[in-house]
């Protein structure tokens, strides 16, 4: 064999290595992402339905499915550019329909309503964590379900936290909007008119570091909580 041909050999190794590597880093990463994505809308539907609005149910998006939730740029197509150059793989889900008019109490429901996608973040972040115990300590074998509930805690951490930024169209944004008095509340709400821009620079702001601070300390509290609502749990399994 040449060292042409050892080069080739050697090349096509690394090239598959690399491949198999993506490949399995998907598989990992896809069913703690979409459900991260797909729950926290779906949440958002079932509070305002449970408030009065129907809008989402009458849409058939009042679902658990991925798929009714995915959006084929904001989910698949923007991460996957944002992550080819560079920039943190942020994305977005279709976001369920909410009439805010047609809530019972529209100014005060609207930070239940908002405030109902993070909160689905939190209760699937801590299922991963309990998954994350369970196989670290009965099955240490199982490390593909160890890495996908580490994904899983990382994934809908960084949601949560994220999406209490207190600017619209954010979560965060649309409960301070909910809290503030008027006519405070109207002023801060049309921000969310320049959502677009919003977007973009949190984009440059978690590219060039200046995130990092608050939302590396964010997940690291809402861990916390999480080992500490586990704590009887952590105490059998040891």
């Amino acid at each position: 064999m040449t060292a042409q041909q050892v080069g080739i050999s050697a090349s096509g190794k690394i090239l598959s290595m690399n491949t198999d590597s993506i490949v399995q880093a998907i598989v990992v990463a896809i069913i703690p992402v979409l459900f991260a994505i797909s729950l926290h809308e779906a949440a958002h539907g079932y509070v305002a339905r449970y408030f009065g609005d129907p809008t989402a149910a009458n849409e058939g998006r009042l679902s658990l499915n991925p798929i009714r939730h995915i959006d084929l740029f904001g989910t698949i197509l923007l991460p996957l550019m944002l992550h080819s150059v560079g920039f943190p793989a942020l994305g977005y889900a279709k976001p369920v329909p909410v009439d805010y008019s047609r809530l019972r109490n529209p100014k005060k429901q609207m930070a239940f309503v908002a405030v109902a996608g993070p909160a689905a973040n939190f209760v699937m972040g801590l299922g991963w964590m309990v998954v994350w115990y369970l196989f670290t300590y009965i099955m240490p074998s199982g490390d593909f379900f160890i890495r996908m509930a580490e994904v899983g805690l990382t994934v809908n951490s960084a949601m949560l936290v994220f999406n209490l930024i207190p600017l619209p169209p954010l979560d965060g944004g649309r409960i301070v909007t909910g809290i503030l008095p008027e006519p405070w509340s109207r002023q801060f709400a049309s921000i969310e008119r320049y959502g677009i821009y919003i977007f973009i620079a949190l984009i440059l702001m978690m590219k060039f570091g200046l995130l990092t601070g608050f939302l590396v300390t964010g997940m690291t509290i809402v861990q916390a909580v999480y080992t500490t609502l586990l704590t009887p749990l952590i105490f059998l399994l040891q």
